[in-house]
Formats: structure tokens, sequence, C-alpha cells
């Protein structure tokens, strides 16, 4: 019997290889796994449909958050930065200057990105309002945007496994849900240690992008969206900084990137200091901007929702099972990689644990694997997908910032490196643990 959940993620990646629109290419994944599972095309139309319903809150966070970069930009706080640190190299003109600059760009995207996780859990918001303005710069630097997007994935990937604090928290808590699901008991602080060995593999492929990435790759510096104003001052910065300031307090109490853009957005309107037409001109290209991620993110759940339906994830394992039989070391690859093709479709690790741990857990006690190593197991085929996955936030957040000026690709520039230098060291990291743990 065909898989119809392989089938439709194959489908999917393969169409989005060959550069075809990533949402046409979800639609017709899902179309194709539907068909596969027996659906006729009214089914699948309406499964798809209802699943998009459940990506509307975040499509429109992503949007405000766009045209909250935008009013960001304009303020011109970022380029009064960005113009200062060219200066400095521009007066330096040495070597040295360069290198410690790229690093420090490197260090500082890296620190915010995993703190987005867990210390100011605001995930990928920083990204529309921090990368853009930066492009001039990683210009100016020779900077290989590829590098970027392989630094901002891993801290969106990295911390959820092995820090239990934040989203590492919720993530690590579904594991612990998905024992108890399964009839087992295990406390929530035996999950972080089981995940060190996975996590190195993150650690271990950074350090190979980092390496790989390091020669100069030439782009053209252009203009991103409107003019800023003409005299830019004092207020005007401070301006920028009290809307960043509310925007994440709002965000975090409430719980809601909605609310967080609003209240920044708002900042800037009632402080007076601009024109409301030019805002809203700013405010209406910023969400242009970010408004292609939050369809992404539509039709992602529309293809999640297909690829449940089919009940094919459980027949996929259970063939695996049944045809490896008691092969230990089979049997441990073919569970991580059916969570790299279940999350690479859904988009979602965390989606993920629910699907797939009432299956490996016994697969995996059957198999007279310790509890530690079933968790490995269980959080790396979780973690794996997440990145390299054209429908996961932790790759369309980076592509949002870098791609501000046309030049970076989603797949070639950011699914491809990611899944390269992120997914195959953490594939390999999680075998490891699931055969010595």
């Amino acid at each position: 019997m065909v898989n119809a959940v392989l089938i439709a993620v194959l489908v999917m990646i393969l169409l989005s290889l060959f550069r075809l629109n990533v949402v046409l290419a979800l639609f017709i994944g899902a179309l194709a796994g539907g068909l596969v599972a027996g659906m006729g095309y009214g089914e699948v139309i309406s499964i798809f449909t209802e699943g998009i319903v459940g990506g509307a809150e975040i499509a429109l966070s992503y949007a405000l958050l766009g045209g909250f970069a935008a009013l960001i930009a304009y303020s011109g706080i970022t380029e009064v930065l960005v113009g200062f640190i060219i200066r400095i190299l521009k007066k330096e003109q040495s070597k040295k200057a360069r290198i410690v600059a790229k690093v420090s760009i490197i260090f500082a995207l890296l620190a915010i990105s995993i703190m987005s996780q867990n210390l100011i859990p605001v995930h990928i918001a920083f990204i529309p309002i921090l990368i853009p303005p930066l492009l001039s710069l990683m210009n100016e630097l020779g900077f290989d945007r590829r590098l970027i997007a392989v630094v901002l994935t891993f801290g969106l990937t990295f911390p959820y496994v092995v820090l239990p604090i934040g989203f590492g928290q919720i993530f690590q808590n579904t594991i612990v849900t998905g024992f108890q699901s399964a009839g087992v008991e295990i406390a929530f602080s035996e999950v972080a240690p089981a995940l060190i060995i996975p996590a190195a593999g993150f650690v271990a492929g950074l350090a190979v992008a980092l390496f790989f990435y390091r020669k100069r790759r030439y782009y053209k510096t252009l203009e991103i969206g409107g003019d800023t104003p003409k005299q830019i001052n004092g207020k005007t910065i401070a301006i920028a900084i009290i809307a960043i300031i509310i925007t994440f307090s709002v965000q975090i109490m409430t719980d809601s990137m909605i609310f967080g853009a609003l209240a920044g957005i708002m900042v800037f309107f009632l402080s007076f200091q601009f024109k409301w037409q030019q805002l809203d001109d700013e405010l209406v290209s910023g969400i242009k901007m970010m408004a292609y991620i939050g369809i992404v993110m539509l039709a992602a759940n529309g293809f999640a929702s297909v690829i449940s339906e089919t009940g094919h994830v459980n027949s996929l394992v259970d063939g695996i099972a049944g045809a490896l039989e008691d092969q230990k070391v089979l049997i441990v690859i073919s569970m991580l990689l059916v969570g790299l093709v279940v999350t690479m479709g859904i988009g979602s690790s965390f989606a993920t644990i629910p699907i797939i741990s009432s299956i490996f857990i016994p697969m995996g006690m059957e198999l007279g694997l310790s509890i530690t190593a079933i968790i490995a197991i269980i959080g790396t085929a979780g973690a794996l997908g997440d990145a390299g996955s054209p429908a996961s936030d932790s790759t369309l957040g980076p592509t949002a910032g870098l791609s501000a000026d046309g030049q970076h690709n989603h797949i070639w520039d950011t699914c491809v490196p990611t899944f390269v230098f992120l997914n195959i060291p953490v594939l390999i990291a999680g075998f490891v643990a699931g055969m010595v743990l």
C-alpha cells in the first residue's frame, strides 16, 4: 500500500525544490496525499479549507509585525545605528575591524534568536524588525545570507530541544504528556538530559556552516520600503525605542503577537511626530512584506490537516516495524526518518510529538530500549524537519527578514542550507543517542 503522508510530503518538497511557489506546492502535495488515502477531491478541499482557519491568528500576527517593522525602519533608528557602524569600518579600513564586526553580528543574532525562545519568548517577532535594516551592513561586510539563515534557525530550534524553559518547557512537557498517554510515567526533569546528545548535533552543524559559508558573497544594496523622515532626531528615535519596548511587553503580558504589534503601531500614530498618511503608507508596505509568510502558514495548516486526516502516519510506522521486525539499528533509523517526514510536512515539531509518541513508545519498549533512549528518539524525531521545512516558521521567519530586498530565496537559501547543516547532524546525533543511552 502506498503511504499518503510520504507521497504528500515528497510531492510538496520536490515541487518546492523545482521553485514552484510554496503555497501551490503545499496544496498540490495535500491533494496528492488525500487522493492516495482514498479521499475525494471535495473532501480534500474541505479538510484543507477547514485547516486554514487554525492559522488565521498567526498569519495576522506576522502581517502586523511586518507593518510594525516598517515603521521602526521609517523612524530612522536602524539607519542611524547601521550608518554609525559602517562609518567606523570605513574609518579603520582594517581587516581585523571587519572580522570583529562580522563575528560580533553573528554572536549578537545568535544570542537574540536564542533568547527569543526563552528569556524574552517573542519567537520570530524580532526578525522583521531587526534583520531588514541590517542588510546593507551585511552587504558591506560581505556576509553570505545563507549563513545568517542557519544562525537564526539554529537559535529558533536548538533552545527548545535542550533548555527546559520558555518554548522548551512546552516542547518537553509535550514529550512527558506523550509518555503519560502511552501509560508510562516519567519526570519532566528526565527529558532535557536525554536530549543533550541530539542537541549537540545542532551545535556541530552550526560550526560546520560557519566554516562552509565563510567566503564573501555579493549582493546589491537596494532600498527597502519607503523613504525615512528627512529630519531624524532624538524624538523620533526615542519613539521607536518606546514602541519596541511596549510591543514586546504587551506581547509577553497578553501572550499575543497581534496585540503586541498593534500596541507598537499605535505608539507611532499617537506620538504625532509623523504625518498619519506617511505612516499609513509605510504600514501597508510592511504588511505586504510579511503577508506572504502568513499565507504560507495558512496553507501549511491546511496541509497538516489533510495529513492528519489520512491516518497514514500510524500505518507508515507499523509498516516499518513489521518489515524490520527486531532489527534495532534499522528501526531506530526508521523512527527518526518518520519524524523527519512528518515534521517536514506539518512544519511544527510541537505538533509532531503527539502524533508519533503513541506509536514510538510501545515500539521502543518492545525493542528493549531504555526510557532515556526513547525520550531521545522522540525528541529528535519531533525536532527533525523544523529546520529545513518550507512550511516551518523557523525557516519562514529568517527568509522574511533576509529577503526584504528580494535577494534571498526561501527554498535554496534558507531551507536547503538549514536542512543540510542542522537536520542531518541532528539525525546522526539522535541515532547515536538512541543506540547508546
